[in-house]
Order: C-alpha cells, then structure tokens, then sequence
C-alpha cells in the first residue's frame, strides 16, 4: 500500500469543517465510551467523568463533589467538544495531503496512531497538571482513544468535499 502525498508546493488544505465535523462526532463517541467506562470503574456513578473532566477548566475543587451539577455537566460538555474538534482539525491537517492509493485502512492507521498519541499526551504527558488522571490509565482508555482517532480518520475521509483525491 503505497501511500501518496502532494509535493509541498500545492499541498491542498484540509477541508476544516469536515475536520471539525469529524472531531466532533469522534468526540462525541469517546464521550459515550467514557461514560460507560466511568459507569463500571467508578462504581455506578456516571457523573465521575464529567466532574473530572470539567476540573481541566474548573479546577481541582470540582473534584469534590461527584454527582449531578448542571454546570459540571456543561463545561465537560463544553471542554470534550472543543477538544474533539481541535483534536479533528490536527488529525485533517495530517491526513488530508493523502490522495488515491491511500485507501481506508491506511487512514485508519493513522487516526489509531493519533488516537494512541492523544493517550499518551493525555494520560502521561499532562497528569503533571491534571494529576487526577492517572487513575484512567489502562487500555480501556486506551481503546477509547483509538477507536476516537480512526473514528475522526473516517468520518474526515468521508465527509472531505476534495472527493478527488479520495479512492471509491
């Protein structure tokens, strides 16, 4: 599988509202996982995420407190969206110099990888600033991730309007 890139020069831009589209919607599906997952780890209570979640904006106090609150709810809502779609548009500005020949599974791979990326940065590289985290680590997350990034990969290659540099 040979994978096919424009030169630099007249290397076409990603289409950003598929890109933001795509995010959104991976994120979305991460979100669902997510609070699943938090549902079987977290005893019962499918409120743990989003309080940890909304503690990357709110701080560490939202932390206290794990059930209901509209606000919490709101800003994880909020923070897990805009994340999705910056996370999407970087994922399109990688993917979309591809053109034919680079069939599904080779974007794919890359949203997997990306996915993986996202993992480490995530539950690694910034627990030192959001160390409640750490307790997330383990390949379920992992797969959460992987299964945002080729989520984000796909949908991004589906809804690109460049069709032409597409395979059917």
């Amino acid at each position: 599988m040979d994978l096919h890139m424009h030169s630099y020069h007249g290397q076409r831009l990603p289409d950003w509202p598929a890109a933001a589209v795509a995010g959104l919607a991976a994120g979305a599906i991460l979100m669902v996982l997510e609070l699943f997952w938090a549902m079987l780890a977290g005893g019962g209570n499918p409120w743990v995420a989003s309080h940890m979640i909304a503690a990357i904006v709110m701080g560490s106090d939202t932390l206290k407190s794990s059930g209901f609150d509209l606000t919490v709810v709101t800003v994880a809502l909020l923070a897990h969206y805009v994340l999705g779609m910056v996370f999407g548009l970087i994922l399109a500005t990688i993917i979309a110099p591809f053109r034919q020949g680079s069939g599904l599974i080779l974007v794919a791979v890359f949203g997997a990888v990306f996915g993986a990326v996202l993992y480490l940065l995530n539950f690694h590289a910034m627990t030192h600033f959001f160390p409640w985290f750490i307790e997330w680590r383990g390949t379920a997350t992992l797969a959460i991730h992987l299964i945002f990034g080729v989520t984000a990969a796909l949908l991004y290659r589906k809804l690109d309007r460049h069709e032409s540099y597409w395979p059917l």
